[in-house]
């Protein structure tokens, strides 16, 4: 069930908040219309995660007043990926911003404490991904889970992936982020009892076609569980593996 509506629904059984003004939290407008964008309010009630802000292409102005209807809405963290240096500097002048440069991402607000699972394996190839794993990774522990990063154990050093197998074998879902072949989601599927993630990077000389390679080569992995998202999709990957990672048993 969805969390938001768990704690409302909670808070009535317990006697910390009536009827109404649980009708009243759940019957609220569902977006603000501040003129270039509707900010979604009620997509933590429905979907259990707050709407996140896409910073590419969007003026400083115009994530900045984001940011507001979204904190007015009640909105305690809020997370803005693909957003410039320029942008943060801009942005950070009215709302406390924490700018992660190497996810290429700001946050407002705390981070939650974990509350997922499991834990949640980000992995990746080579170095040069380290950007697209660290947006899954914020997006990841934005969401309330508990990350461990395993960087650069591509296998072109197989040993390096085969030292982490401790870390492999107890994951609740892995992130595998890789750009040339993409071979490193097939090695981990092949190793991993849990779901699989794939993330094809736009790392790779010419003939890697800026990801397109990974990205074919994951989608034809031989390794069951391995699902594919698309290139240097890291917010997609760390959204979904949270999703894994909350999942809830339904009857």
């Amino acid at each position: 069930m969805n969390s938001e509506v768990r704690r409302i629904l909670e808070a009535v059984r317990s006697g910390g908040l009536d009827v109404d003004d649980a009708l009243l939290k759940l019957k609220e407008k569902p977006f603000e219309d501040i003129g270039y964008a509707k900010v979604d309010l009620h997509r933590k009630v429905r979907q259990g995660a707050a709407e996140v802000i896409y910073g590419a292409g969007k003026t400083a102005e115009q994530i900045t007043g984001i940011v507001t209807a979204m904190k007015n809405g009640g909105q305690d963290t809020i997370l803005i990926t693909r957003l410039s240096p320029e942008a943060a500097a801009q942005v950070g002048q009215t709302h406390a911003l924490d700018y992660h440069p190497d996810a290429r991402a700001g946050v407002v607000g705390e981070l939650p404490p974990a509350d997922g699972l499991g834990t949640i394996v980000i992995a990746t190839g080579g170095t040069s991904d380290i950007p697209i794993a660290e947006e899954a990774a914020l997006t990841a522990q934005i969401l309330g889970n508990h990350v461990t990063r395993l960087y650069d154990v591509g296998v072109a050093g197989l040993h390096r992936t085969l030292a982490h197998l401790d870390e492999i074998m107890t994951a609740s879902v892995i992130v595998a982020i890789a750009g040339m072949e993409g071979a490193l989601a097939s090695v981990i599927g092949g190793l991993a009892d849990c779901p699989v993630i794939a993330v094809p990077t736009s790392v790779g000389y010419g003939a890697s076609f800026q990801g397109l390679s990974a990205l074919l080569s994951m989608l034809n992995s031989c390794a069951s569980g391995v699902s594919v998202v698309n290139i240097d999709n890291g917010f997609g990957a760390g959204y979904l593996a949270s999703m894994i990672n909350h999942m809830e048993g339904k009857r």
